[in-house]
């Protein structure tokens, strides 16, 4: 049996630790060295730091890494795709060209006996009843119609500046907060009273490397972490998932239990 790996928040667009176009670069050395035993790849949300698909138009830059992903499905290697915060404006480009299919809601999904509960992680947890809020109005296809008709200089622009600002508003040390102050780790844990069949639930967004286990005693919550500094993801061998690092030998887990 091949591997399965998840990865997220790669927020290409914005620079760094690397510039965006080395980070790119870096991503491609990562899928490369990963194709050779890869059984399927789930990318787990904002791959750009925005996106935004205009009828004719979509955002320019990210050839290298769109070719690669269209490579590797060429070869017959599963991808699947998860929107984000940031680029939750995917529609139809990519699915087409890629042949992938785009998840904008958590799916539950059994590999090799275990069960996987895996999403970004925007939206879910206590709390954050503005981004909420937010999110909604985005999804609304009204509001993108309106979008829609910004000339994509202003449109694009806009928006970018506008993920700037939240970034810089929304910014969390990078350390773990503990199980009560980790929102989506409270999620998973009134998730797994529901369902105990779940194995893992891994997330994105939260930019934090996390291993926790849960309360129930098996069940284990996965952050992504992200690669504007971390270069982190996780790999499913068959038997158990771990997260590690793509040319990051500083790189750290956190979490507790």
């Amino acid at each position: 049996m091949g591997k399965t790996y998840f990865a997220s928040d790669f927020h290409l667009g914005i620079n760094g630790r690397l510039s965006s176009a080395e980070r790119e670069r870096q991503l491609v050395r990562w899928l490369d060295a990963i194709a050779p035993d890869a059984e399927a790849i789930y990318l787990v949300g904002d791959l750009f730091d925005f996106w935004f698909e205009y009828q004719t138009v979509v955002p320019r830059g990210f050839i290298r890494l769109l070719g690669k992903l269209a490579a590797l499905r060429d070869a017959s290697i599963p991808i699947y795709l998860f929107t984000g915060n940031h680029d939750m404006w995917m529609f139809d480009y990519l699915a087409q060209e890629l042949d992938v299919p785009i998840y904008r809601e958590p799916i539950v999904r059994e590999i090799n006996g275990k069960t996987f509960f895996i999403g970004h992680g925007d939206g879910l947890g206590p709390g954050d009843h503005g981004y909420k809020f937010l999110k909604k109005v985005f999804a609304n296809r009204v509001c993108q119609w309106l979008f829609a008709r910004l000339h994509p200089n202003l449109g694009i622009g806009l928006a970018q500046w506008l993920s700037g600002t939240s970034r810089a508003a929304n910014h969390d040390e990078d350390r773990f907060l503990g199980a009560a102050k980790e929102w989506l780790v409270q999620y998973s844990i009134r998730k797994s009273a529901a369902q105990p069949e779940i194995d893992y639930f891994v997330f994105g967004h939260r930019h934090l490397p996390i291993d926790y286990l849960l309360p129930n005693g098996r069940s284990r919550y996965l952050n992504l972490g992200e690669w504007v500094y971390y270069n982190s993801y996780a790999v499913f061998d068959g038997t158990d998932l771990q997260l590690a690092f793509f040319e990051n030998p500083a790189g750290k887990v956190e979490g507790e239990g």
